[in-house]
């Protein structure tokens, strides 16, 4: 499926406009409506006391792909934001490039569900993951509206 590039640009320009998400070193690879693919960079920093990716960043890089494929779908004047976040590690991750997806499987008029996943650079599944997202107004569009 061909990338749509407004939605690639969005996203870029909000990841570039986040500390915590530039800050990451996260890069959009994919992205369409309901659909984000994600590339990270695991270093020797990353890892935990057993040599390893740690899993709390795994689970961090899946939620910003699964969260960003929501925002795909929400709307420029709606919010959304973590609500419950399902993580399951498949295999262990070494420092390398990684891939994460997030596929938005449904969004209603208050609560978004997502599915991802993380991958290694030859495509082998490390991790798979459901979130589930908080869908509001964006409370600084509100605020702009009545001022």
């Amino acid at each position: 499926m061909d990338d749509d590039h407004a939605i690639v640009e969005d996203l870029r320009r909000r990841i570039a406009a986040s500390p915590f998400h530039a800050g990451f070193g996260i890069s959009v690879e994919h992205a369409t409506a309901g659909d984000v693919r994600l590339r990270w960079d695991a270093g020797p920093e990353h890892r935990n006391l057993q040599g390893l990716v740690h899993g709390g960043i795994l689970a961090t890089l899946v939620d910003i792909a699964m969260g960003l494929a929501i925002r795909t779908v929400v709307g420029p004047t709606r919010r959304h934001v973590t609500i419950d976040l399902g993580v399951h590690y498949l295999r262990p991750a070494r420092p390398g490039r990684l891939e994460a997806a997030g596929t938005v499987v449904r969004v209603g008029t208050q609560v978004g569900f997502a599915e991802g996943s993380v991958t290694d650079a030859t495509g082998r599944l490390l991790v798979r993951a459901s979130g589930t997202y908080s869908v509001t107004q964006d409370r600084a569009n509100e605020d702009d509206a009545t001022a």
